[in-house]
């Protein structure tokens, strides 16, 4: 009891301390691992761990019994894989383009290979070991990632790159160390591709794409037609995943772990209803599970492991990894690309492991020790050194060298529009084409498919959720304009965000209140018309759905155009252009503006002909 107890107390300590520290969570949640594991047994009085995973010959105290501690890492990296591949959009993967595409597949190879000569030379292992070594050091996983990219603020290509790898790169790997582990159980070698390991490796993989695939349609089937009732949505889906895992693994050993990437891509990709709270859901199981596995899976090694990697080989083999597989891998698969070469130097030096090598190793580690595979006892400490090693780098170095080579972003010039109504759209619509970022937040599903089938980028998310700093669109926002037909929304979108999303800017819609208040006691905040509420702007965009721009030459000008439109129904003004294409606001005040030739007006409605 205290053992469970305590494990999840310090697995949730070590989330808010990672969250506080801005570092990637598996750093302390490691760190608490081999203090109550290995390391604990320099100063327990009978020399004995704190937390002892599972049972040790047969004997002696511990968590697991027997095998159950395989079995439950296996059943969490399931879960994990499963949450991670509801992230992957299929309109979102077509836009990646090549350079993403060429990391993963290319990347991945050199990884692979490279990974295995260096473990095969330096180690001295046999190459079956240094094979499934390197297939374990492929991913760069988004839990470990997201946290470095949240804290530096890099510029959008190297961001987004960077991003898409740490997600389509999971399930690559996971299925490449699995395939691997396969090879070697069915006595493969290299250079020697037995008939039987052969049949194996394509048992998984088709039965992992076909019954991946199946089982998402029948989830979804069952889903809209209301078969599972709301209540029991989030654990139902919950258990069908855990059934489905281990259906596969019956049907073909080690199967289970494509099975559930295939299940949650494809169920991700399925408009199925009120799924956002099962993926809510998955996310805090995920969360718990990742706390709970890393430290368990940190403290089960002993110090006969630990005591492994501490020479000059395991080092120079990290070195390896880190400053030429790394680097020759994205310099190989970015030689087309159009990124340039500090870009290039910076995505070479970002390449942290995180969940599911260490997961993996550890399941496939114990597994292979089981059978008797000669070296089996390196795989573990290596890719715990590789994990270890390249998030403590990485998330302590990564601001510098991102400063000194000048990838980090200058400006915040992105917008963030709350609300993706009609007029909303028209005006994100136009400052997009105008060179500005443009991101949509809405709730509606309806209006944010609008937002998209338009190009704009757009987020299905609730103003009042705490996620919102987790997006990467919004990595370079820093303007913000609340728009939607609820002024306590609008409101409360200024003052919990204006110094997160808005601190170049922050605005809102007046109500219609508000409008009849003297000038003077105007919300500094107000955007567009002064005159105009949500209701006019609207009806506006929807019998005049045109943003006009007229020339304009002094603040008098202006003023005399901005009476003209308070006293119509049909034309509203939105900003001042000015000739090398900067966008204002229009403030409460208009002499604050310095308008001369070749400014325009910007309003949305019906043209004026001028006479």
């Amino acid at each position: 009891m205290y053992e469970l107890a305590g494990i999840i107390f310090l697995g949730i300590l070590a989330q808010w301390v990672a969250w506080r520290l801005k570092v990637p969570a598996i750093l302390p949640l490691v760190l608490i691992g081999l203090a109550v594991g290995p390391l604990s047994t320099f100063w327990t009085a009978d020399g004995t761990k704190l937390l002892e995973p599972m049972y040790r010959d047969g004997g002696g105290a511990g968590l697991f019994p027997g095998q159950y501690l395989f079995h439950f890492v296996s059943l969490a990296i399931g879960i994990i894989l499963f949450e991670g591949g509801l992230t992957l959009k299929r309109s979102e993967i077509k836009s990646i383009g090549p350079t993403v595409g060429s990391l993963i597949s290319l990347g991945s190879l050199v990884t692979f290979a490279g990974g295995a000569v260096a473990a095969y030379y330096v180690m001295g292992l046999s190459w079956a070991i240094s094979l499934q070594f390197s297939a374990l050091i492929i991913v760069t996983g988004p839990t470990v990632i997201t946290p470095i990219l949240r804290n530096v603020p890099l510029t959008r290509r190297v961001s987004n790159v960077l991003k898409w790898e740490g997600i389509l790169i999971d399930p690559i790997g996971a299925t490449a160390a699995v395939l691997m582990f396969e090879f070697i159980v069915s006595g493969g070698s290299v250079g020697e591709y037995g008939g039987h390991a052969f049949l194996e490796f394509v048992k998984i993989i088709l039965i992992g794409l076909a019954l991946g695939a199946l089982a998402a349609y029948a989830l979804y089937f069952a889903i809209k037609k209301e078969l599972i009732p709301h209540y029991l949505l989030n654990v139902g889906t919950l258990a069908f995943v855990l059934g489905i895992f281990v259906f596969s693994d019956l049907l073909a050993h080690e199967s289970g772990l494509l099975t559930v990437v295939v299940m949650g891509t494809v169920l991700g990709n399925l408009d199925v209803p009120n799924f956002r709270e099962v993926i809510i859901f998955k996310e805090s199981i995920s969360i718990l599970l990742i706390s709970i596995l890393f430290i368990v899976l940190a403290a089960h090694v002993n110090m006969e492991s630990l005591y492994l990697v501490l020479n000059w080989q395991c080092l120079l083999l990290f070195g390896l990894v880190i400053l030429v597989l790394r680097p020759l891998a994205v310099f190989l698969s970015t030689r087309k690309s159009d990124l340039n070469l500090n870009e290039k130097l910076f995505i070479s030096w970002i390449g942290p492991r995180g969940i599911v090598a260490a997961g993996i190793a550890s399941l496939f580690g114990f597994k292979l020790i089981e059978k008797g595979v000669e070296g089996a006892e390196y795989i573990m400490p290596l890719v715990f050194m590789i994990v270890v090693g390249t998030v403590l780098l990485n998330a302590s170095t990564a601001r510098l060298v991102a400063k000194l080579l000048n990838v980090t972003k200058t400006d915040s010039k992105g917008i963030l529009m709350v609300g993706a109504n009609k007029a909303a759209l028209l005006i994100g619509k136009y400052l997009q084409e105008n060179g500005r970022h443009v991101v949509m937040l809405d709730m509606n599903l309806e209006n944010v498919g609008k937002a998209r089938a338009l190009g704009l980028e757009a987020i299905s998310e609730n103003i009042y959720s705490d996620d919102l700093e987790q997006y990467f669109e919004l990595s370079d926002v820093g303007y913000l304009m609340a728009m939607t037909s609820s002024q306590a929304v609008n409101k409360f979108a200024i003052e919990k965000y204006k110094d997160t999303f808005g601190e170049l800017g922050a605005f809102r819609l007046l109500s219609s209140d508000e409008m009849g208040l003297p000038k003077e006691d105007l919300p500094p905040q107000g955007i567009f018309s002064y005159s105009d509420d949500f209701l006019n702007l609207n009806e506006i965009a929807r019998d005049f759905p045109t943003i006009h721009e007229l020339p304009i030459n002094s603040v008098g000008q202006l003023e005399l155009l901005t009476d003209k439109f308070s006293l119509q129904e049909e034309r509203m003004p939105l900003f001042v252009k000015s000739p090398d294409d900067v966008i204002e606001v229009l403030p409460k005040e208009l002499d604050q503006l310095k308008i001369g030739e070749g400014h325009s007006l910007v309003y949305i409605g019906k043209e004026l002909i001028e006479n």
